[in-house]
């Protein structure tokens, strides 16, 4: 059984409808939380079969209000990707991924958008990535992926809504696993919330069957990408994998 480790920004934000994908093939997760008071980042001879970085809430990672363990985790991040681990990042997790792979933030306001995003390469993620699927995005600031990135889907704006990078990295700047009570956590756990709550969580449990339905193709591509059901690579003498 392989297992991911797995970075949390805060309580509410975790892997939400995802972590049912990867029970049901067998992948587990072992979540880390270094922003709470006895949390850390463990130390990269702990790293599991791949990394999963997780959206932040109102923590960004451009200078304004920055996740209190980006420095370290930025490190972690580029360790996992020097070593051709598998990752997965979302939201603020997409920002610590571009800043470890020679990308960069830009600053942005908190935001609570449901828009969608429209694929524009039709083979992303081996071709099970829907021409348009909702893209639930709760985050501040804005990953800019490196130039040698491949562009996968892009937001009513024209950026990038999700991207590749080598072989088995993926950026998503929403949470295609998102749930409504998610949002409401965040809203609850922050002293600070986007403006246009109210509306996004109605909007959040209308197309919540939208999300689910566009995340069984994706995460057939996501595990196809990452290459999570292969059989673990050894690192020395011994599995990647956290006994």
């Amino acid at each position: 059984m392989k297992i991911l480790t797995v970075f949390q920004h805060t309580s509410a934000d975790y892997l939400g409808l995802i972590e049912d994908h990867f029970e049901g093939r067998n992948i587990g997760f072992r979540y880390y939380r270094p922003f709470t008071e006895s949390g850390k980042v463990p130390p990269f001879s702990e790293v599991g079969d791949g990394l999963v970085l997780l959206g932040g809430g109102p923590w960004g990672a451009a200078g304004t209000r920055d996740a209190p363990s980006l420095a370290e985790e930025v490190k972690f991040t580029r360790a996992c990707f020097m070593q051709g681990l598998p990752i997965l990042a979302i939201g603020l997790g997409a920002q610590i991924l571009c800043l470890a792979t020679d990308g960069s933030v830009e600053k942005s306001p908190l935001v609570f958008t449901c828009d969608n995003a429209v694929r524009v390469d039709d083979n992303a993620l081996n071709g099970f990535m829907p021409e348009e699927y909702p893209n639930p995005v709760y985050m501040r600031d804005y990953p800019v992926p490196p130039d040698y990135a491949k562009i996968l889907s892009e937001d009513g704006q024209g950026r990038p809504a999700a991207f590749q990078i080598g072989d088995n990295v993926l950026g998503f700047t929403g949470h295609p696993g998102f749930k409504r009570g998610m949002a409401e956590d965040l809203v609850m756990e922050f002293e600070e919330a986007p403006d246009n709550s109210g509306t996004m969580l109605a909007e959040m449990g209308r197309r919540k069957v939208e999300i689910e339905d566009a995340l069984v193709p994706m995460m057939t591509g996501i595990i196809q990408v990452t290459g999570l059901m292969r059989p673990a690579k050894k690192k020395g003498n011994t599995f990647t994998g956290i006994a």
